[in-house]
């Protein structure tokens, strides 16, 4: 139990930190418009730490005008708290904000049995908005015990867009100079990566180094209680030097010393359901072979080489791609759309094909620099052998800065450079 007078020092203190964000000019990004307000149901946002989740709902609850109450269970103070320090919450959560209809609940996967208490608050018609960086804790629980009584919405770092305006960069202008500067903006974001206080902050490395701690040591070895920690950071600083990257899971275990193939497919598990990676299945119209080759990339460029002791080398075709595929997965997980690559027994690969059940939408290629021809040749072939397989025929090739429009084996390809693309609905 958490004596009652730490709980009201603590949401006292939040109370004073919310009242200190009005002060602040915020980004409005499009996942606030999928927060429903009117809806019976917990509306849950899911992601990575520090990608800004609560400032997120903070924004979309303010822009609104709605009158609301808060936590934050990422305290240390609150880290014996379990379900029945929550009554006690709330008491003084109504001592301090009065009368109130809507309830914030901050990585609220921290406490032992909070779904009972949302539970019961839900049933009291209390509107709840509930933020958490554990796919697995929070929505793994939400489907057991608030079966159809949810709304899932997946937040990512800042988009380019997102970038754009928190950087006062004009997104739309025509002009010379505003598309000079978005060029320059890009350039600067590929490097950097989207997460929001990173624009703001000087010493960029030890953010990320201490952000990657928090996660692999708070977010999982504790929760999971991992027994070889060492052997499960040297695994996780490793994919994230080598990404994008296709797992084998048994040469990981031989290379880290991990007992089993096994292990490290749940080790995996841990990395993604933390948002510190993302996966991308192998395409196949076979749903066995789609098991197999599962690539993983980092959920943000800054995790790849922005942190102590980082190896990885600036590959901007892999930062590319990376920023490609999170941005695909922006746009296309609102729709339900599944995201896979393809790769054809001549070892030609395309990078991501969009589907909708087992029909491809769209298929994507992405090469940083495709001036030469024999990088040209490439790029188009594997984008071809991709749709050829899928049978699709909106293609598309992603580029830092080469634009046209090509016709070749009757199919049309649509040449794009990124930060024209990363702008487009």
């Amino acid at each position: 139990m958490v004596d009652k007078r730490i709980i009201e020092q603590v949401l006292s203190e939040q109370f004073e930190e919310l009242k200190n964000l009005d002060k602040v000019s915020l980004v409005s990004r499009p996942e606030e418009e999928r927060i429903d307000l009117e809806s019976t149901m917990a509306q849950v946002i899911i992601g990575v730490r520090r990608s800004g989740k609560s400032t997120l709902c903070y924004s979309m609850l303010k822009n609104r005008g709605i009158h609301f109450a808060y936590v934050n269970f990422d305290d240390e103070r609150f880290i014996e708290m379990d379900a029945a320090d929550l009554n006690n919450v709330l008491e003084v959560l109504y001592k301090i904000y009065g009368e109130f209809e809507y309830l914030f609940l901050d990585e609220v996967q921290n406490v032992k049995g909070w779904h009972l208490f949302v539970n019961r608050l839900l049933r009291s018609r209390m509107h709840i908005i509930i933020t958490g960086s554990n796919a697995k804790l929070l929505s793994g629980e939400l489907a057991t015990h608030l079966t159809g009584r949810h709304d899932d919405i997946e937040l990512y770092p800042f988009s380019f867009r997102d970038y754009c305006l928190a950087t006062d960069i004009s997104i739309d202008s025509p002009t010379t100079k505003s598309v000079a500067f978005r060029r320059a903006a890009f350039d600067e974001y590929l490097k950097q990566g989207g997460f929001p206080e990173l624009i703001r902050i000087k010493h960029k490395t030890a953010y990320i180094s201490n952000l990657i701690d928090n996660i692999l040591k708070r977010d999982i070895e504790q929760r999971y209680n991992i027994r070889y920690p060492h052997a499960f950071e040297s695994l996780a600083y490793h994919l994230l030097n080598v990404v994008p990257h296709i797992i084998i899971e048994n040469d990981l275990a031989s290379e880290f010393g991990i007992k089993s193939s096994h292990t490290v497919g749940k080790y995996i598990d841990y990395l993604k359901e933390a948002y510190l990676l993302v996966g991308l299945k192998k395409y196949s119209p076979k749903s066995i072979q789609r098991v197999y080759e599962e690539k993983v990339y980092a959920v943000d460029v800054a995790m790849m080489d922005a942190r102590t002791d980082a190896f990885a080398g600036e590959n901007l075709g892999w930062r590319l791609e990376t920023l490609v595929y999170i941005e695909l997965l922006r746009r296309n997980g609102p729709k339900e759309h599944d995201i896979y690559y393809y790769k054809n027994k001549n070892g030609l690969e395309t990078d991501f094909v969009v589907c909708k059940g087992n029909k491809a939408l769209e298929l994507y290629q992405v090469c940083y620099d495709m001036s030469t021809e024999k990088t040209r040749t490439r790029e188009i072939n594997s984008l071809l052998a991709g749709a050829k397989a899928t049978n699709c025929n909106n293609l598309y090739i992603i580029t830092d800065f080469q634009s046209e429009t090509i016709t070749q084996n009757g199919k049309t390809i649509h040449i794009i450079p990124a930060y024209e693309w990363a702008l487009q609905n």
